[in-house]
């Protein structure tokens, strides 16, 4: 049984994680950085550099940046320096408009943005950058593990924030540390399962936010033409003929929706799950339609998205905020633990639910954030139907198959075994295929 401690523990780590954020937040993170060290060095820099990881570039390359018709960094930069408040966090760029669209295309045609990759980062998420102004002053801002996680920030020789960073901890931006799955906060499913199944209503129905934004953000997306269109074509009498009219169908396009426009770059905000707002959209609209559909409660949906939500968070403590597996293979893992409870199932049928999708998922790359994650997000929620169905039937893959273990904790660990360390030479060549072609 939880005790208090860890209650209020589990409850701070979602409202850290669970956060709203307007664009893929790889090169939203390079812009909060740039609009940190404007701030820092009083005004619009003369020039500005940015050493990244490879993960951040990677992420960064195809995917389109908020209100502006364009993709990639430089733009991301451009609008940092110029209209970006580091205040907002991952909505860092929602004061832009289109003239400061248009000032930003100046900024860089006038050749003031210089960006490279960092070698030697310490970290998969990591972000310097290094704004000089006309009269030799420059500032200095590093971002690392976590996408609003200042680890340094100085001006000149005077160092305003310097918190290098600690193993077992997450942190704010030079603030205090966050409880994760490996430090005194020991997370297990069975513990998701308690938190979500037993706190008090009032106190995680904060988590229907995420209801609302990302539905919203699945709706405005049928306005427009964004990305690969997935989420219409589902939607269209085409989509409806061939895949049907069903709770199946609904969930599926009502995540390619919301994605489709995310990295389209629609000013949309989303709300996010562990840095990425696709993982937010993923454990989040199949749980909300299937819920809807299905008639359950109010407090079964809440109950299911935090469900849902903690159980992402759970597994990405332990994968780390980027790595070579793609994020959608984790957040539709929660989704499929939502909807099984949202089907009656208890803790055991979850097991299997999650069993089911880490037997089917692992090993889904990640190469970059781009418009056809939709595709894959499409993926990883069909799988999570399709899990909780066999889970609610008695039916999940055992330990004499594969990775998965009788322990479902293990089969977790197994899951983030391949994804943090045994993919890490497939990263490699993602970024080198990516980087090389003609």
């Amino acid at each position: 049984m939880l005790n208090e401690t860890e209650k209020q523990q589990i409850t701070q780590l979602v409202h850290h994680w669970v956060v709203p954020a307007i664009g893929c937040t790889e090169p939203i993170c390079v812009a909060l950085a740039a609009s940190k060290a404007a701030e820092v060095l009083g005004g619009v820099p003369d020039r500005i550099e940015a050493r990244l990881s490879a993960n951040i570039l990677k992420n960064a390359m195809g995917v389109g940046i908020p209100g502006t018709g364009m993709v990639g960094l430089p733009i991301a930069i451009a609008l940092g320096v110029l209209v970006g408040k580091s205040e907002y966090g991952l909505e860092v760029l929602r004061d832009s408009t289109p003239a400061m669209v248009e000032q930003g295309k100046a900024y860089i045609d006038a050749g003031r943005i210089n960006i490279a990759l960092k070698t030697d980062a310490p970290e998969k998420l990591y972000v310097e950058v290094v704004a000089h102004d006309a009269d030799g002053h420059k500032a200095t801002v590093v971002i690392a593990r976590e996408h609003t996680h200042y680890i340094y920030v100085a001006k000149d020789d005077e160092v305003l924030c310097n918190e290098p960073l600690q193993p077992n901890a997450h942190a704010g931006a030079c603030g205090a540390d966050i409880p994760t799955a490996k430090s005194s906060l020991q997370l297990t499913l069975r513990k998701v399962w308690e938190y979500a199944t037993t706190m008090p209503l009032d106190e995680i129905s904060f988590i229907n936010e995420a209801r609302r934004l990302n539905g919203e953000a699945a709706r405005l997306s049928l306005q427009g033409n964004y990305g690969h269109c997935l989420g219409k074509v589902l939607s269209r009498p085409l989509g409806r003929g061939i895949m049907g009219d069903s709770i199946y169908s609904h969930i599926i396009s009502s995540t390619a929706c919301a994605c489709d426009a995310r990295m389209a770059g629609a000013m949309i905000p989303v709300m996010s799950n562990s840095g990425s707002g696709n993982q937010g959209i993923c454990a989040t609209n199949p749980v909300v339609v299937f819920a809807e559909e299905n008639h359950n409660t109010a407090e079964e949906m809440t109950r299911a998205l935090m469900l849902s939500h903690l159980t992402a968070i759970y597994i990405k403590q332990n994968l780390g905020t980027l790595s070579a597996l793609c994020g959608c293979v984790v957040a539709a893992t929660g989704s499929s633990c939502g909807i099984t409870y949202l089907m009656g199932g208890g803790y055991e049928q979850v097991t299997f639910a999650v069993k089911n999708m880490i037997a089917n998922l692992t090993g889904m790359i990640c190469d970059g954030a781009k418009p056809s994650c939709a595709m894959k997000l499409t993926t990883g929620v069909s799988t999570a139907v399709l899990s909780a169905m066999l889970a609610m039937q008695g039916n999940c893959v055992t330990s004499v198959e594969g990775i998965i273990d009788d322990d479902v904790d293990q089969s977790i660990r197994n899951l983030v075994s391949i994804g943090a360390d045994a993919m890490n030479e497939t990263d490699h060549c993602v970024l080198d295929i990516m980087t090389h072609k003609h």
